[in-house]
Formats: structure tokens, sequence, C-alpha cells
């Protein structure tokens, strides 16, 4: 499970390994259907060997990497077709994490909430890089499902999310509205932390479908 997230100090190795390596494979940094070295990884992040084969074996029952026998561990091919899976089960779950995140919120979380607000709002008015808008994007979803204290939801939801942004990062040279597309995230955290669930809801959805839409539209 995901669940709340401690400081970065108290996380597991594996812990850390996994989202090192997870991050790596969501935004692309480690190429579809590239080979999954573990001495290279664990030289590269610093981590031993043991909390490398915890995090690629969590990685593997997310899809974001797969073993083929006699063949090796591969990062897992962006198929397009994917996208109409994922934003079926998106179209539904989205909305239902953001209703309930602007139920449940604590003040720590409409704090977070807030924070990452004022920095998409900084990220509009400085025209950051791509990468970066793509981070920020992660960060917003992740805080988002977090504030629905439901670990379960917010597993499913993180995995999701996760299918979807790489399949966006395929296309992100020809998605010249990206940072308006992340942008949109401004009036869904005001209206999480108002604590409008209905609102909160229909923003979620219609930020789903725009995803789904934009995708199309660049094929």
């Amino acid at each position: 499970m995901n669940g709340p997230q401690p400081p970065a100090e108290e996380l597991s190795l594996a812990e850390q390994a996994y989202r090192a390596i997870r991050d790596r494979l969501v935004l692309l940094d480690i190429r579809p259907g590239a080979p999954i070295n573990e001495e290279q990884l664990s030289q590269s992040l610093g981590f031993g060997r043991t909390p490398i084969r915890e995090a690629l074996k969590r990685l593997q029952y997310e899809r974001l990497i797969a073993t083929f026998p006699r063949r090796g561990t591969f990062a897992t091919e962006v198929n397009i077709t994917d996208l109409a899976h994922l934003s079926e089960v998106r179209r539904q779950l989205e909305p239902m994490a953001a209703s309930q995140a602007a139920r449940r919120a604590t003040a720590g979380d409409r704090d977070r909430l807030t924070d990452l607000q004022r920095r998409l709002e900084s990220a509009s008015e400085q025209g950051r890089s791509p990468d970066d808008l793509m981070r920020l994007d992660l960060a917003v979803h992740r805080a988002i499902y977090a504030a629905t204290h439901n670990p379960y939801l917010e597993d499913t939801l993180v995995r999701y999310d996760n299918l979807a942004t790489r399949v966006w990062c395929l296309f992100v040279d020809r998605l010249p509205g990206m940072a308006g597309h992340v942008g949109e995230h401004g009036p869904l955290l005001r209206t999480i932390t108002a604590g409008d669930a209905d609102k909160a809801a229909e923003l979620a959805r219609s930020h789903v479908e725009g995803f789904e839409r934009a995708i199309r539209e660049a094929l």
C-alpha cells in the first residue's frame, strides 16, 4: 500500500528504491522496452541488490516491468490501446477520490493541497519544462489520493495514474496544451480544500475526459 507517506529518512531502503525506480519508469527516464539491470540500478541509485529486487517485484505487479523466461526483465511497452481501459477505470475512481478528499482532508492535507496550488500558479507563470510539469502533475494526484484516507483507493489510483502518465509522457511532444491541462488542477484543489465534494467530483471527471481527448487528438 502507498498510504500516508512518512519522511524519506523513515522509509525502508526497499521503499526508497521502489519509489526511485517507479518514477524513472513512469516518466520514461527508463524507456519502454528497455532492459532492467539490477546491478546497474544498484550502482546508479546507491542501493544494495536486496532492496532493488524487492522493488522490482512490486513494479512487476504494477505492470511497469515484465520478466520473460530466458530473456530477462524489461520496462513494459506503452500500448495506446490501453488508454480506453485506463480511462474507463479513472472516470469512475478519480471523481470518487476527489469527493472523498473534499470530505475527509485534514488540516495538514489542506495545507499540502494549498501549497501545490501555489506551485501550479508559479509553474504557469514561469513556463516550466514538460518534465517539471509532469512531476508536479504526479504530486497533485498523489496528494489528492492521500487525502481520501482510504489506502485501498489510494493504492489503486496511484497505479492507474502511473500507467496513464506513461501514455502522456509518450505523447508530450505532441501536446502543446500540456501546461493548461496541468493547470486545470488549480480549481480542483481549491474546490477540495473548500470541502465541496460534488463540485470536486465534477472537475475530476472532466479532467480525466480531457486527458483522454487530448491524447486521441494527438494520435
